[in-house]
């Protein structure tokens, strides 16, 4: 029987065409309106020369970060989203798994002032791949993570476990995809245990809507 991480890995190579139209035809309208520019300015509050784009997909936030003269490194799980990346103009775009990331079997480059993940971190157990992360990262670098708030996407069901993502109003051919649900102080204890601790906290909010469009957090390596 196939994990739910192998799965998350098919939908995703199922569904990168479609999601590459779905970002450049700005048909996400919570990014467009608020998650978009929080995760951009986020990155840039921090002053960054060299960025590490974990899980960039097709490279919309590298592409942002190299029109203001920033340093973008991108890595992505998916071939097809790489090379959309690429095409687009990224020239330091790696294909590497959450595996191959976790235990440093690929060379993706260190000494990185920030690195972010953009809901990007979809998976069990993310200790690993954040301590991975943490080895990369330059003196009085930080981590920026982005993901969906789970106060706002727990459905009544406030426990860590895996979900499913269905692509419901989507247009297009879409497989559905398993993400791992996690609350706030389990993704707080993922950070502490991979070696971090938390530096800010943002809750980006459409100001027409009741709930969080996101979480938003700023980790830095504990001295």
């Amino acid at each position: 029987m196939p994990t739910p991480e192998s799965v998350l890995l098919q939908s995703w190579q199922h569904n990168a065409q479609s999601w590459i139209e779905a970002v450049r035809s700005g048909a996400l309208e919570s990014r467009i309106k608020v998650t978009d520019q929080a995760i951009l300015l986020a990155v840039l509050g921090r002053q960054p020369k060299r960025v590490l784009d974990l899980g960039c997909g097709e490279g919309w936030l590298l592409r942002a970060l190299a029109e203001r003269a920033i340093e973008a490194v991108g890595v992505d799980g998916d071939a097809t989203l790489v090379d959309a990346a690429r095409a687009a103009g990224s020239s330091q775009v790696h294909v590497a798994n959450y595996e191959a990331l976790a235990q440093a079997k690929v060379d993706i480059g260190r000494d990185y002032d920030l690195i972010c993940a953009n809901f990007a971190l979809l998976h069990q157990d993310i200790i690993p791949l954040l301590a991975a992360m943490n080895a990369l990262l330059a003196p009085g670098g930080a981590l920026v993570i982005q993901t969906l708030h789970p106060w706002s996407v727990a459905a009544g069901n406030y426990q860590d476990g895996w979900r499913e993502e269905t692509f419901a109003g989507f247009q297009g051919q879409w497989q559905p995809m398993p993400w791992y649900f996690r609350t706030l102080s389990s993704w707080f204890n993922a950070l502490e245990m991979a070696g971090f601790r938390l530096a800010g906290l943002q809750e980006p909010q459409h100001p027409q809507s009741p709930v969080p469009q996101s979480l938003l957090m700023v980790a830095e390596p504990r001295g």
